[in-house]
């Protein structure tokens, strides 16, 4: 029996819920992908010591951004807690290696992709953190998480493609700069190729990598996806594009 697909998505900042043409895209993608009972979501924003999960009950949001409009600030995402995916998430994982906590919410890595995906919040939905950032220690993390897919759970992955936030440029809407250019259509590359080693080793391997991501925690969920997709048939890329010169918006579906 097939199940879900993986999805890896380039979260944008929250002004980019006011792209119209990004959240009609992401809408499109969630409506695509089938029925999803709960959401396993993990985010660039959530690094940790130790490995946790949460919120397991209703919590607000957390705007863990600054100096945007206040009307981000008031923005809801009010999906259901999942504490049985928490439960079998335990399960997979083993005991004494996953922490709770509770009352920790979604950040914007987590609620901004959500809110386009899946805008009416009906799906429960839990979140993991990063225990590290090792390429290689994350793929195997998303190996244990497999057989979610296989369980009406989504693997929803939220980083970005390449994230650069020092070398913004205004005047660049959409336009990509050379280099993060180069580095995107690389990745999309190996992934198509389904070159796994290279992509754990892409720091030393593409093509402006520090640049594309002088610090790596928004390419470290992708890794997660990765491993919850072992042995995909297909990658597909729903979602395209550029904002600002360096920020792709690729995201990634895994099939198989």
């Amino acid at each position: 029996m097939a199940g879900l697909p993986v999805a890896f998505v380039s979260h944008g900042a929250p002004l980019s819920l006011e792209d119209s043409a990004w959240v009609e895209n992401l809408g499109r993608w969630g409506k695509s992908l089938g029925e999803v009972r709960s959401i396993l979501v993990v985010s660039a924003h959530w690094v940790t010591k130790s490995l946790k999960m949460g919120p397991l009950r209703p919590v607000p949001l957390i705007y863990d951004f600054w100096g945007f409009p206040d009307r981000f600030y008031r923005m809801t995402y009010g999906s259901p807690a999942a504490p049985d995916l928490g439960d079998r998430l335990s399960s997979l994982i083993g005991t004494g290696k996953l922490l709770s906590d509770p009352d920790r919410g979604l950040d914007h890595g987590m609620w901004v992709p959500l809110r386009g995906m899946f805008p009416e919040a009906r799906i429960p939905v839990l979140g993991l953190s990063l225990p590290d950032l090792s390429p290689q220690g994350l793929y195997h993390l998303g190996q244990l998480l497999a057989p979610l897919r296989h369980e009406g759970v989504l693997v929803l992955s939220s980083g970005g493609m390449t994230h650069n936030l020092s070398e913004l440029d205004p005047d660049r809407l959409s336009a990509p700069l050379p280099w993060a250019s180069e580095f995107d259509q690389w990745m999309a590359k190996a992934l198509v190729e389904k070159d796994i080693e290279a992509l754990c080793q892409f720091e030393s391997r593409a093509p402006y990598a520090h640049r594309s991501h002088p610090s790596t925690e928004h390419l470290a969920p992708l890794f997660v996806a990765l491993g919850a997709a072992e042995g995909y048939i297909r990658a597909s890329f729903p979602v395209t594009g550029f904002q600002w010169g360096s920020l792709s918006l690729r995201s990634v579906q895994f099939d198989g």
